[in-house]
């Protein structure tokens, strides 16, 4: 195909199929067949919307990554994966969505000895999993185990997060000042998937693995609703999550607008996101743990009487479609995963109450000393509108 535009150098794409051989190695695991189209782009480059239908990538320990999927979008790997033309295999469209019989029976071919699928995953079904039973394949769950690899991401990815981040930016600052009483929800959203495509200047804008959330009033008490065509209501708080991805690298942002005056219990519970933002980004250093992070937050917490219990932050990077999480580690009590430099994160303290929510968060990255970078720059209070 010639010349091709990848995000990264060979040299990173070498590096990191070497970090996922390693951990193979270290279960024993002679064949790893990945499905998570996130796992699938980081370690090849392939870029496109199928993971609707069955893809993946086969890892051996002697032969380069093997790209595997419908023979129609043969054309866009090829186009987008680092290999070679002969690492890029297609299967026939009468496999697609029938009950007559399935992809996994064109897979099996190209696996191998102990075979490791990423079991608990949104893009491997149980039926796939019970087609390669039937064709003999010998396999043991490998969840999780390319996401790990990630986890420390390399120069080139916080070059891209970023970029990423000056578009959240942008996406939250026209937000905030386009939410006004009356003005119906959807038309703020319409304009800030336009300023999360537009980008910023030269670095244009991807689509993000989630929607903007845009909860209001005692909707933002439930933080996963997106918007509808209503307006926006004086007296009522709209809590914004959303995330800039450039080349499928994520910075996610959220951040609270109140139309009016808030209320004094909001404002106590600002005070404290805010205390415990700041000693929670204290905390994430090399050499911590992330139980840490989690304990500094909650501390703060404590101080107005809220006792916080669920997680407050998770890994970021590559993502597509449905989340933008990587599915490892977390901000919680737990979770006593020590921390290392260039690993990311959502530090998200969002308190979601009896009537009410509130939510300020940063993208963070893990320094070689000190506390964490926030990869966006932005004001933390919430944002007053009167």
């Amino acid at each position: 195909m010639g010349i091709k535009d990848l995000p990264f150098a060979r040299t990173e794409y070498s590096a990191r199929l070497k970090k996922v051989r390693h951990a193979m190695a270290a279960r024993d695991i002679t064949c790893l067949f990945v499905t998570d189209p996130s796992n699938m782009a980081w370690l090849t480059g392939y870029d496109g919307w199928s993971f609707y239908v069955h893809q993946g990538v086969v890892v051996t320990h002697d032969t380069g990554p093997l790209w595997w999927g419908r023979m129609q979008d043969k054309a866009g790997a090829l186009r987008t994966v680092w290999m070679d033309d002969d690492r890029v295999a297609g299967y026939a469209e009468h496999f697609i969505q029938t009950t007559d019989c399935h992809p996994m029976e064109d897979l099996a071919q190209y696996l191998g000895g102990r075979v490791g699928v990423e079991m608990e995953n949104y893009y491997y079904s149980a039926k796939a999993h019970a087609v390669l039973a039937q064709a003999g394949v010998d396999m043991v769950d490998a969840t999780a185990l390319v996401n790990w690899c990630r986890a420390v991401k390399s120069d080139a990815e916080i070059w891209f997060m970023r970029k990423a981040a000056r578009i959240s930016e942008a996406v939250v600052d026209g937000m905030a000042e386009r939410i006004a009483p009356g003005v119906p929800k959807n038309e703020v959203v319409a304009d800030a998937f336009r300023d999360a495509i537009r980008g910023v200047g030269d670095d244009w804008g991807d689509y993000p693995a989630i929607v903007p959330l845009v909860p209001s009033g005692a909707d933002a008490a439930a933080p996963h609703l997106t918007w509808d065509g209503r307006p926006f209501v004086e007296g009522e708080a709209t809590t914004i999550e959303i995330a800039g991805c450039y080349r499928r690298y994520h910075a996610p942002l959220c951040r609270s607008v109140f139309l009016g005056t808030p209320p004094d219990e909001m404002k106590r519970a600002e005070g404290a996101i805010l205390e415990g933002l700041e000693a929670g980004i204290n905390a994430a250093r090399a050499g911590n743990r992330t139980c840490d992070v989690a304990e500094a937050l909650n501390g703060a917490m404590r101080k107005i009487g809220i006792e916080r219990t669920p997680r407050c932050g998770y890994p970021i990077g590559l993502s597509y479609p449905p989340d933008w999480g990587e599915r490892t580690m977390s901000f919680r009590a737990t979770d006593q995963t020590v921390l290392e430099p260039n690993m990311t994160f959502h530090f998200m303290p969002g308190l979601w109450m009896d009537g009410w929510g509130l939510a300020i968060t940063e993208s963070i990255r893990i320094t070689d000393s000190g506390a964490a970078e926030c990869l966006a720059d932005r004001p933390r209070g919430i944002i007053v509108k009167t």
